[in-house]
């Protein structure tokens, strides 16, 4: 493999990991691989430190492929609960507020997801990496500022609800670019005139790329270990 004049490779972020620590560590490894202080390594796609799955890193030339990557179609498996709202709309805060829930029903459910399906406007959460007059909102958030983010236009292709276990739920979820998993907990709560937010997150596909095809952190030493590799020793 050429790293140098780029590599893609795919691997299933761990919870509680960034990105950027998964981008981190595999580039750290390969440096250290082939005895080099610095090579170019990028990642297509954010994932949330509470979210899992499918994250594409690109080496060397081949990170000029991100924005490709990035607009591929996403799937995620998400699980959320109803009658419970966080600022963040995960579990990265505390619950801030409680919603009954003994009116929702499976029924009310299915008829709710129905109205996300499609092209929608959302808008993303407080809690998020959107820039405001060049900052994250995120920093205003975290800091009790108020926070206004306008809605854009986005493309849910799939929303399939497959368990109901109420006040929990879990949906699979087939989008665009800029689809934000917890906003859309959100909206789903609000539209069930109750509250939700996520509790549990997997991205399982990007493209075709798919879960089984991914490999977990603590596999890279082996694959580097295992694979023939190109160095600029040897152009």
């Amino acid at each position: 493999m050429d790293f140098f004049t780029g590599e893609t490779l795919y691997f299933n972020k761990p919870l509680r990991w960034t990105s950027f620590d998964l981008v981190n560590r595999f580039r750290y490894k390969l440096s250290r691989k082939l005895d080099v202080k610095k090579i170019k390594v990028g990642h297509a796609g954010t994932l949330d430190p509470l979210a899992t799955g499918v994250m594409i890193l690109c080496t060397g030339k081949a990170t000029k492929r991100i924005d490709e990557f990035q607009y591929q179609t996403k799937e995620y498996v998400a699980t959320l609960k109803l009658g419970e709202t966080t600022p963040s709309f995960d579990l990265e805060q505390e619950v801030d507020a409680v919603y009954p829930t003994e009116h929702i029903t499976r029924g009310k459910v299915e008829e709710a997801l129905k109205q996300f399906a499609g092209t929608i406007q959302q808008t993303p959460p407080a809690f998020s990496a959107v820039k405001i007059n060049g900052r994250r909102a995120y920093k205003f958030a975290r800091k009790g500022r108020d926070v206004e983010l306008k809605p854009k236009t986005l493309v849910i292709d799939e929303l399939e609800l497959l368990e109901c276990s109420l006040p929990v739920i879990k949906i699979r979820v087939v989008c665009s670019k800029g689809t934000y998993i917890r906003a859309l907990a959100r909206d789903i709560g609000e539209a069930l005139d109750s509250g939700a937010h996520l509790i549990a997150l997997e991205r399982t596909r990007i493209g075709n790329v798919t879960l089984d095809m991914c490999m977990n952190p603590e596999d890279i030493d082996s694959f580097l270990e295992h694979i023939d590799i190109e160095t600029n020793d040897n152009k």
